[in-house]
């Protein structure tokens, strides 16, 4: 599932690396926060990899 979005990659670039590890859980914010606890490590990996080229900053519902 590719995201739709930069924001959303981004997102899932923060929420990953908190999942990882790498960065405490207490540093995140907005969505990425809550990225963290709703999906899985292969969820996260697969937005956080979407190419940002051509891809709005954000998205209106």
């Amino acid at each position: 599932m590719p995201a739709k979005s930069a924001a959303q990659q981004k997102a899932a670039g923060a929420a990953l690396s908190a999942k990882r590890g790498d960065t405490p859980k207490s540093k995140l914010k907005g969505a990425s926060r809550s990225m963290v606890e709703s999906m899985t490590e292969k969820q996260l990996a697969e937005l956080a990899e979407t190419k940002r080229k051509g891809k709005p900053e954000h998205v209106k519902d």
